[in-house]
């Protein structure tokens, strides 16, 4: 049987890399973000990649739901109407999430601090608590809750941020010790310095102050952060890969990282 898995903002970065990644596997997905533009064309790339890689097989599916996960009657509304078929979702990847701005706490822009709270915490719960309680009655299933270094290492103008990441860490140890009795896994991903549009968002479309955070060393590519959601979600059945921080090889630290 097709195991399913759901990934918000799939259109981009982490989330797309992820799909392909799982496509390859043959997992049917549901795709979820808010440019329904490029959920399409991530939809005809993935119906194009699995027909050309199992001719044998029985090729994976593919649906797409456009909503943003801050709006909880959005979230609701879209999952809910998801058919009888796609209803059984055995895997939970949260990746949607946003940063704005990066300035010290009291410089900070409250709309900012909203996007980021209102995306990383409430829009991670929203999503979550309308899939769980499937999960609970089948007494299975995985969540994969993308937080980052940050919400392990607090930095510099990026309080707001880190917290709303920290609040991430939290979320998934509580979901861990909450769900564990109902057959169903928490990983808990904490990437480093990945290059995708995270920067871009973060300086709201400054490319020369974004490009500048990858300079002098390697950044981890989106492909490496879904290699290691596979790996956590392949685990046998009787191991759960509970945490998992990611660097690249040039970062010991948040903020310390050692350029050329």
């Amino acid at each position: 049987m097709t195991r399913i898995a759901l990934i918000t903002g799939a259109s981009s970065g982490i989330g797309l890399a992820t799909a392909e990644a799982f496509a390859d596997l043959g997992y049917s997905l549901i795709l979820c973000g808010r440019r329904q533009e490029r959920l399409d064309e991530l939809t005809q790339n993935l119906r194009q990649r699995t027909s050309e890689n199992s001719a044998d097989e029985e090729t994976p599916s593919f649906t797409t739901l456009n909503f943003d996960v801050r709006d909880r009657n959005a979230v609701e509304s879209a999952i809910g109407s998801l058919p009888d078929e796609w209803k059984a979702i055995d895997i939970l990847i949260n990746n949607a999430g946003n940063a704005y701005g990066f300035a010290p706490i009291q410089d900070g822009d409250p709309d900012d601090w909203d996007l980021m709270i209102d995306g990383n915490v409430q829009g991670l719960l929203y999503v979550s608590k309308a899939v769980i309680p499937g999960m609970v009655e089948r007494k299975r299933g995985h969540i994969v809750n993308l937080s980052s270094i940050a919400g392990k290492q607090t930095y510099a103008n990026g309080a707001v941020y880190c917290a709303s990441k920290a609040a991430v860490e939290a979320l998934s140890e509580g979901m861990r010790l909450d769900l564990t009795q109902h057959g169903i896994k928490v990983t808990n991903i904490a990437p480093g310095a990945v290059e995708t549009e995270f920067s871009m968002v973060r300086f709201k479309g400054d490319a020369d102050r974004a490009a500048k955070v990858y300079e002098g060393f390697t950044p981890l590519t989106a492909e490496d952060i879904a290699d290691t959601i596979v790996y956590a979600v392949t685990a046998p059945a009787h191991v759960t890969i509970a945490d998992l921080t990611i660097l690249a090889s040039a970062q010991a630290a948040a903020t310390t990282i050692h350029r050329k």
